[in-house]
């Protein structure tokens, strides 16, 4: 709580005032760079302004500057966005040195570039004779001449700005765009250029004022020539000889161009997209339906109307009933398993944190240089294709909707980079936004989206491209627990008629065991366990995936009696088997009892410990037991009995198993 009178403020309190020593030689900066804009502003004329900036040579000169510094931005923006792009997305070899040369007409003296631009497209240079041979193009003295010097000293700024900005904008939005079938050209134009639009803007605004002002390399290397190559900056040279007060007011609108661009820009030559503010999400709109049977639980809906869903003739199949893909996949590198699957399978992946479960799926995207796959979809091998032609269908975690783009555009997206027409594109696309219960969305864009609403539009835009195989990356993590199930009944209902293979990546066991035909559990890129939901259920090889599905779970080595534990002491078993045999101890939370007093009956594996957390699990608590002797473990009661025995955080307690209650898995 705020105490009363306390001020809440964004502003350093006083006891955190900047010290004078450095203040002050802040504030000497700012009047040394004021002070000659001040002397302008001082030493101006303002009654002959209007006939100093009017007189017919100030006139063409404006003109020429004008045609100059905009042609000068045509060639910049032509070189030097794909220069951009080149340098913040690609690496190769002498990628320094290639900033260096786009940095150094920034810090090269403008008289300097003049000099070498002269000896480079000069009569005498090296390209000179050649393009008056060739073309009859003579740049020296020419206005062509006075539009090349100014991209030169020019075009870096725009260059360094987009580059900053394609730096801060994940590539997942442009790998997204070329899952769903988009080739390299496409995607930058719709995906990477709107998205950098506003360092594509400042850049631009930077490069022009540039141009607008270049005078060493423009004298130099163009010359002086009125009406030919004489620029505004030139002619505020020749009026300083003679007309010092028409100079003071033609180098006042220089000043007042230059300075409206940087305000209008307010900094953000240096932005990123991420610094574009986003409006506030809606809440998560509920969606309701007929309970849904998950697995072992049931999930009821919430008693408000459904979204209607549109008649089964308007909802899009996943693909043609004749169109069946299988998927062979031998994958090598910090990954390394071999991956069958016939038409119509879905498959969880799981894991550890670390496991190689996104390895995995950007190998089959053909995305990572840390892991290659050998990718067979039905009869087609696409190993050597691109992204964009293998008809690999990605949602990633956070969806990577394209902001600029509707949610009716962004789920057409694929079906349009397939070349399908747009009318037909946005019909298909608006039927599986309906299905998926965010049809009446379809107009808004992704920052007004919530983020379960977002994640349902990520889903239908993949399954709207018409994939050969889906790859998910925990695509419900983002819903709640209503939602979830609407859209988990959803995508289960159109995986049952999809013919190509579905991979998702989840840590949730109710979409593990509801949504897959196999779980693939994954540790340290190499493939644990592949089976049924129900086999990886009652006999999980890897503790990870146990403690997934709320059991305790212990790996260790069997001795005659049970198993000693890696983490410390012995567990007693029923069953256990071979001496020497490494496996994994698995033990339900229910089968756990809780004593404040050592037990005298009939559980074999008795250890003291200490209540470390304890937490609500439906309408029972979870009790996790601390040791220094004994790996932890949770036992599940009834909150009755927590009150009974007095359970709180660092109260001693005794936990007790019975031998027939664990369960041994030989790994």
């Amino acid at each position: 709580m705020k105490r009363a009178g306390t001020r809440v403020s964004g502003r350093r309190s006083g006891s955190s005032r900047p010290p004078l020593a450095l203040v002050l030689p802040a504030l000497a900066a700012v009047a040394f760079l004021a002070l000659p804009l001040i002397g302008i502003l001082v030493r101006t004329e303002w009654g002959g302004l209007t006939g100093h900036l009017t007189t017919p040579g100030t006139v063409e000169a404006l003109k020429l500057s004008l045609l100059v510094s905009f042609w000068a931005l045509g060639l910049s923006l032509l070189l030097g966005v794909p220069l951009a792009w080149l340098l913040a997305r690609v690496s190769f070899p002498g990628k320094a040195v290639v900033r260096s040369l786009v940095l150094l007409p920034m810090v090269l003296p403008p008289t300097v570039g003049g000099v070498a631009l002269l000896l480079a497209f000069g009569r005498r240079g090296l390209l000179g004779p050649w393009l008056e041979d060739t073309f009859g193009v003579t740049l020296p003295f020419h206005t062509s001449g006075a539009v090349i010097a100014a991209t030169f000293v020019a075009m870096p700024f725009l260059v360094i700005s987009l580059e900053g900005a394609l730096g801060g904008l994940r590539p997942r939005y442009e790998e997204t765009a070329a899952s769903l079938g988009a080739p390299p050209v496409r995607v930058f134009f719709t995906v990477t250029l709107p998205m950098v639009a506003p360092g594509v803007l400042a850049g631009a605004a930077l490069t022009w004022a540039r141009a607008l002002g270049e005078f060493g390399a423009t004298i130099t290397f163009a010359g002086n020539l009125p009406g030919t190559t004489q620029t505004l900056p030139l002619q505020v040279y020749l009026l300083l000889q003679d007309e010092p007060e028409a100079a003071t007011s033609v180098s006042l609108l220089l000043l007042a161009i230059a300075m409206g661009v940087l305000i209008a820009l307010r900094g953000r030559w240096t932005g990123t997209p991420q610094d574009r503010k986003r409006p506030p999400a809606p809440t998560e709109e509920p969606v309701t339906e007929e309970p849904v049977t998950e697995g072992p639980a049931v999930t009821a809906a919430t008693p408000k109307p459904a979204t209607p869903e549109p008649p089964a003739d308007a909802v899009p199949s996943a693909s043609p009933a004749d169109d069946r893909w299988s998927l062979h996949a031998d994958v090598t590198g910090s990954t390394r398993l071999v991956l069958d699957a016939g038409p119509g399978t879905t498959i969880a992946v799981v894991g550890p944190n670390g496991a190689g479960k996104t390895t995995l799926l950007r190998a089959l995207l053909g995305l990572t240089p840390r892991a290659h796959a050998d990718l067979r979809l039905g009869d087609e091998d696409v190993t050597a294709l691109p992204p964009h032609r293998r008809h690999v269908a990605w949602v990633p975690q956070d969806g990577a909707l394209f902001p600029h783009l509707s949610a009716l555009a962004n789920t057409a997206y694929g079906l349009r980079a397939q070349g399908v027409p747009r009318t037909e594109a946005r019909r298909e696309a608006q039927a599986w936004l309906d299905r998926l219960g965010v049809g009446h969305l379809a107009h808004r864009k992704p920052a007004q989206l919530s983020g379960g609403q977002a994640q349902r539009v990520a889903l239908a835009r993949a399954l709207a491209a018409r994939p050969r195989l889906l790859v998910l990356d925990e695509p419900l993590a983002a819903l709640d627990q209503t939602t979830r199930a609407h859209v988990r009944h959803t995508l289960r209902t159109h995986l049952a008629g999809f013919g190509g293979v579905c991979l998702v990546v989840t840590h949730d066991p109710v979409e593990a065991v509801s949504l897959a035909d196999r779980v693939l559990v994954l540790q340290d890129g190499r493939a644990l366990q592949d089976d049924t939901p129900a086999e990886v259920a009652r006999h999980p090889r890897s503790p990870w995936v146990a403690r997934m599905l709320g059991r305790n779970a212990w790996p260790g080595t069997a001795v005659p009696d049970g198993l000693a534990l890696d983490g410390g002491g012995t567990l007693i078993a029923a069953e256990p088997p071979p001496p020497g045999t490494p496996a994994l101890a698995i033990v339900a939370p229910e089968a756990v009892s809780l004593h404040r007093e050592k037990p005298a009956g009939s559980p074999r594996n008795v250890w003291p410990g200490t209540v470390r957390e304890i937490t609500a699990s439906g309408s029972r608590l979870r009790v996790l037991v601390t040791s220094a002797e004994t790996p932890d473990l949770v036992a599940e009661i009834t909150p009755q009995a927590a009150a009974e025995l007095g359970l709180a955080d660092g109260v001693p307690v005794w936990t007790g198993v019975k031998a027939t209650e664990t369960t041994i898995v030989p790994l």
